[in-house]
């Protein structure tokens, strides 16, 4: 094999530990494209997913900065040489890309590439990307293709471990839609089954205060004061499943930007004064962000509807490689023993699952009088 500076058995090893380590398809697709760039020593690389109707689901690469990405333009079609490697199923080693016949020219935007090295991915016969490399850096022959046919064993091999990891990937965030639905189903039920009681007890409540209006106005107003406790309450209901139910927007503004919106919401939305800080947080692994959130999610509707808290604080803090996120509230505490003798778990079960689904680590510090603290840490990417 080549023998540049960042090939060989450990780099190798280095690039499909890093491929496995991931979960999701984008991270997996990020890691493909830098580990072979750099594997390759290749100015650039990409890697594109079909869709069904002749462009790319996705397209990622590597060695082109944002700004010329942008003024790239549209993603591109299938055709030309990435159609050949996608269709044909066969490796490209091209000592000039340009000066194929099947070149198509490049959008004005386009970095200039000359020799060419790319190959499909595939899952058995299933063709499910193409991966391609241009311009290595090396001194290239007379009229010859800077990559050789070890860069081609090299990028195939690296090729037949990404096709695991995205199959890898591509399982895992089916099952987590299903795992989605199933969690949208069950706050579908307990919203049906909880507004609907209100609004049931709102209704004959409402009817009870206009039957006493004439004969008895005092009795009336207290069932209107009633009334007016129910809708506030039906209200709440709405609200807690409306946050639930948001999607989170963490693929574009991430954990932090996400949780301190929700938390301002929450602060308007409720008496409680719930206040949010961090520091030192850097990007975790989409999995974790996602479990953390969530978690959140849930102990802030614990602390809000059933803790009588005055005051809600939320940190999410550097620690070690990850975080280590806290809800406290100054509420009425329970006493976690006895909530799991009663069969209660006030989202503690679930809360738990989250969190070492992706590796990390809950506690909970609560006892009656004395408020409680859900401490959430996950080790990071």
């Amino acid at each position: 094999m080549s023998q540049g500076p960042r090939t060989g058995l450990a780099a190798v090893s280095a690039a499909l530990l890093a491929m496995s380590r991931h979960l999701e398809v984008r991270d997996v697709l990020k890691t493909i494209v830098a580990s072979a760039r750099e594997l390759l020593d290749a100015e650039y690389a990409a890697l594109g997913v079909p869709d069904d109707h002749g462009g790319f689901a996705q397209f990622v690469v590597d060695g082109v900065s944002e700004e010329q990405w942008k003024a790239i333009g549209p993603l591109p079609r299938q055709h030309g040489i990435l159609a050949a490697m996608l269709h044909d199923a066969k490796t490209e080693r091209l000592a000039d890309v340009r000066k194929d016949p099947r070149f198509e020219g490049w959008p004005s935007a386009h970095p200039d590439m000359s020799d060419f090295l790319g190959l499909p991915i595939k899952d058995g016969e299933e063709t499910i990307g193409a991966l391609f490399l241009a311009n290595k850096n090396c001194p290239k022959p007379q009229g010859g293709c800077g990559f050789t046919q070890d860069d081609e064993e090299l990028l195939g091999i690296l090729a037949q471990h990404a096709a695991i990891a995205l199959t890898n990937a591509r399982l895992y965030e089916r099952s987590r839609e299903l795992t989605i639905a199933e969690e949208r189903s069950r706050i579908a039920h307990e919203l049906h089954d909880a507004v609907s009681q209100k609004l049931f007890s709102l209704r004959l409540t409402a009817q009870a205060a206009a039957t006493l209006m004439d004969r008895d106005p005092d009795r009336a107003k207290g069932e209107l004061a009633h009334v007016a406790e129910l809708a506030a309450q039906a209200a709440d209901e709405l609200r807690a499943a409306v946050v639930e139910l948001r999607p989170a927007a963490l693929d574009e503004d991430g954990l932090v930007a996400t949780l301190r919106t929700q938390i301002q919401v929450l602060d308007r939305a409720h008496s409680a004064h719930v206040t949010f800080t961090t520091s030192g947080i850097k990007a975790l692994p989409a999995a974790q962000e996602e479990a953390m959130l969530r978690v959140a999610q849930e102990a802030l509707h614990n602390a809000l509807r059933h803790s009588g808290a005055e005051k809600v604080r939320v940190t999410l803090d550097k620690h070690g490689q990850g975080a280590i996120l806290r809800v406290t509230d100054d509420g009425t505490g329970f006493d976690p023993k006895a909530v799991r003798s009663a069969g209660r778990h006030l989202g503690l079960v679930s809360m738990r699952d989250r969190s070492g689904g992706v590796g990390g680590r809950l506690t909970v510090e609560s006892e009656p009088g004395k408020g409680t603290t859900i401490e959430m840490e996950v080790p990071g990417g």
